[in-house]
């Protein structure tokens, strides 16, 4: 039975907890004495508290976040009333900052705060050997009884001393779950709602060991990396080499996901990304408000202009899927200014559009507009915005239906052709503000949709309550039925299509992720 299991419990199954395998990758000696755990919030947490307990440790070690803490507490209530004995450990994000008073921080024997890569097996070390090592010289360390603080601040680790944890990611992981990568950590902003902010300074992955390790997992057949860096494009020579890097070994199904600032896309890079075949880039990009007064209250900075600019070049001249981030209830944005920028957004016109909704994460600095902007937020995770001065929580609630709605209709890739229906000749935000209003009149949920009925309903509100020619709603959904792989018509289309237009035998392209196969098809 292993001495150490490092586990997490993931939002999703597809999700390969990143942090783990750098714990594990870091364990030297340890190691064999170790084993990687992973579950997901969707397991019982009785039921993942015996599968833990069946392996008999002496260490837990568990990786804590926003999306887990409430079932990972439950998790360490039930196995520290079974096993008092067993240590546990905590780190991640979750309890890094603010630990007075948290109950899962009560309920454990020790956590580390900050980057654990180096710190976790030494603490382990010190807890399996029962002595700690104090250094007195270079050559003479003596050993003293282990006396560990409950609260253990781990410093920047140096990345020349960090094993990679690419190795750790099996067989099973390469071919049906999401790999992440990452070339540096870091965020050279200062954006108060976000916690990367307070990683300075960036710092980066030695090159030739990272591209030794990526082309292992290469060679190991992987064809999806998700790159978890904060400013990919901050250094324009590191970006531009991993950029040709993966350029020059691409085969057909490849997929590159990296988060860019949105103002900062020289010609250098330019160059490069431009050829880069369609479907295999996908850019994360950040704009959280188009409100300079808003953006500096919040201490973000960012040129329009560029950002314009770039999302131009890169929607005109390659084949780039966009993502951009807008966020609600920020401090100082009315309603009308958020509608604006979402307005705006829509004419830059990235694929996808992620509307998220203001947390409050442990940490950040965004508290200090608590007291002037009025700002409640839910205690309970993800610590989302309630209301504020300026969008009262009925206001709240109609933009968090929104968000729901958007990611249904607007991301999803089944409606690419119709959603610019629902704002024909007038505003975006304002008719699909309209359009959330009255879906959720209709149905009172944001959640569990069937794909069909949400169909049916859309092309309803299109066709009576804007009062849109139902045979141009008909063809528009048929074409965005094909280009999902759909083959018939389905029935409540029919009596506005051409029997002989009933059936299709065009199919996506299903070597690419779904959403971003779907949009594909609609440039093509």
């Amino acid at each position: 039975m292993p001495d150490i299991v490092l586990t997490t419990l993931n939002a999703k199954f597809i999700h390969a907890a990143f942090g783990l395998r750098y714990l594990f990758a870091n364990l030297g000696e340890l190691q064999p004495r170790a084993v990687i755990a992973e579950f997901d919030i969707n397991l019982r947490p009785l039921d993942i508290a015996e599968m833990l307990l069946a392996r008999e440790p002496k260490i837990l070690g568990f990786g804590v976040y926003i999306w887990n803490v409430e079932e990972t507490t439950e998790v360490i209530t039930v196995i520290k009333r079974l096993r008092p004995e067993i240590k546990i450990i905590l780190g991640g994000p979750e309890v890094s900052y603010e630990t007075e008073g948290q109950p899962i921080v009560e309920l454990a024997d020790h956590v580390i705060t900050g980057e654990a890569d180096l710190k976790f097996a030494e603490v382990c070390r010190q807890l399996l050997d029962g002595r700690a090592e104090l250094p007195l010289g270079q050559n003479a360390p003596q050993r003293v009884p282990a006396m560990l603080p409950k609260i253990i601040a781990a410093g920047l680790p140096d990345f020349s001393r960090v094993a990679l944890p690419y190795d750790y990611y099996t067989e099973a992981d390469l071919a049906h779950r999401i790999v992440y990568v990452e070339a540096s950590r870091g965020c050279p902003f200062t954006c108060e709602f976000c916690l990367s902010s307070l990683d300075i300074p960036v710092r980066q992955v030695p090159l030739d060991k990272f591209l030794a390790a990526m082309q292992k997992l290469l060679d190991r057949g992987l064809k999806q990396f998700k790159f978890v860096d904060r400013t990919f494009n901050l250094n324009i020579a590191v970006s531009k080499t991993l950029l040709e890097f993966f350029l020059a070994r691409y085969q057909p199904g490849m997929f590159f996901h990296f988060e860019m600032i949105p103002d900062r896309l020289p010609t250098e890079l330019r160059e490069i990304i431009a050829k880069f075949p369609p479907g295999s880039l996908q850019f994360e990009v950040g704009i959280q408000t188009f409100n300079p007064e808003v953006g500096s209250l919040i201490s973000r900075r960012q040129n329009y202009e560029r950002l314009a600019d770039n999302f131009n070049f890169l929607r005109n001249e390659t084949s780039v899927h966009i993502h951009a981030d807008l966020i609600i209830g920020l401090p100082g944005e009315t309603l009308e200014s958020f509608a604006a920028g979402f307005d705006k957004l829509i004419a830059l016109g990235p694929q996808e559009i992620q509307v998220g909704i203001l947390k409050r994460l442990r940490g950040t600095p965004i508290i200090r507009h608590d007291a002037e902007w009025q700002m409640i937020y839910n205690a309970y995770p993800p610590y989302e915005i309630l209301q504020n001065k300026l969008l009262d929580f009925a206001t709240m609630q109609r933009l968090r239906r929104f968000a729901k709605y958007w990611d249904l209709v607007g991301n999803s890739g089944n409606f690419v052709a119709v959603t610019p229906l629902i704002w024909k000749n007038d505003s975006p935000f304002k008719n699909f503000l309209r359009f959330s209003d009255w879906l959720y009149a209709k149905i009172n949920r944001t959640d569990s949709i069937a794909l069909a009925r949400l169909m049916e309903l859309l092309f309803e509100f299109l066709t009576r309550e804007r009062a849109l020619d139902p045979k141009l709603v008909a063809e528009t959904f048929w074409r965005d039925c094909q280009r999902t792989g759909r083959r018939d018509a389905p029935n409540f289309l029919k009596e506005f299509l051409p029997e002989e237009n009933w059936f299709a035998i065009r199919e996506r392209n299903r070597s690419l992720p779904k959403r971003q196969s779907r949009h594909l098809a609609v440039q093509k």
